[in-house]
């Protein structure tokens, strides 16, 4: 399955509609190639914009999906539309579902650990909890909270952990750019694993320790709004989705 590819301001944007992201994942994994999954959204190109040698790591990906209504905006504003918005969060449940229904055997790495959790259990452990209940006969091969130094000892410990579990789909949710650096670094070093997907606080999400947007947020692009009104704090980052935006019409401007 051929995939084209959207250039967004330096970053390769796959033009999939999250039907076709799923297939092209089911292909590849029945066809037995290694995959890597990043899901940039507005902030994330506003990184590679600013720093283009982060913009060449996510552009090593096979499937690089619209992860956000801004980089919809952005493409059509640059007279490129892509199909639509591939949300990273769903994805994920896809790829799950998927490896329910062909026995692939998922590890979860990220999130916080059981000492940062008030009920004492890591993030990685609870959305294993979660998932076995929704989805009746998933395998998880294990988990590893993301709390650690991921160089040196730490790390090898992890690669070792995740090679001796005999998963087919990793789950890398570190946030971003620690994730997709963390792939792009170990990729090779994990020789049975065949989907790496960078998925944020996908995990949170999946516990329900972060709320989702409401359906109609989300319908009206304003999936960013309601985080910023349940997380005020992020008022720092949200910061970099008007200098995006605004970005792209001055771009497309002296483009002209």
């Amino acid at each position: 399955m051929t995939i084209e590819k959207v250039n967004i301001r330096g970053v390769n944007i796959s033009n999939v509609t999250m039907d076709e992201a799923d297939a092209f994942i089911r292909e590849r994994m029945e066809n037995d190639e290694t995959t890597s999954v990043y899901t940039p959204n507005s902030e994330i190109v506003q990184l590679c914009i600013e720093k283009p040698e982060f913009s060449d790591l996510i552009n090593k990906a096979e499937l690089i999906v619209p992860d956000g209504i801004g980089v919809v905006k952005a493409a059509k504003i640059l007279g490129t539309p892509i199909k639509e918005k591939v949300a990273g969060f769903d994805l994920g449940l896809r790829v799950m579902k998927m490896a329910q229904e062909k026995k692939y055997p998922v590890f979860l790495f990220g999130g916080a650990d059981e000492t940062r959790c008030e009920c004492g259990v890591s993030i990685a452990d609870q959305c294993v909890k979660v998932m076995e209940e929704k989805l009746p006969g998933i395998v998880f091969a294990g988990t590893r909270h993301g709390y650690f130094k991921k160089d040196g000892e730490e790390n090898d410990e992890t690669i070792r952990l995740i090679n001796e579990s005999g998963a087919k789909i990793l789950f890398v949710c570190l946030g971003c750019p620690a994730q997709e650096k963390w792939i792009d670094a170990n990729r090779d070093r994990l020789p049975n694993v065949r989907l790496f997907m960078g998925l944020g606080g996908s995990l949170d999400g999946y516990t329900g320790n972060v709320k989702r947007a409401p359906k109609v947020f989300i319908d009206l692009g304003l999936e960013w709004f309601y985080r910023l009104l349940c997380q005020p704090q992020r008022i720092g980052r949200m910061m970099s989705l008007p200098k995006f935006y605004f970005g792209t019409w001055m771009y497309k401007l002296k483009k002209k």
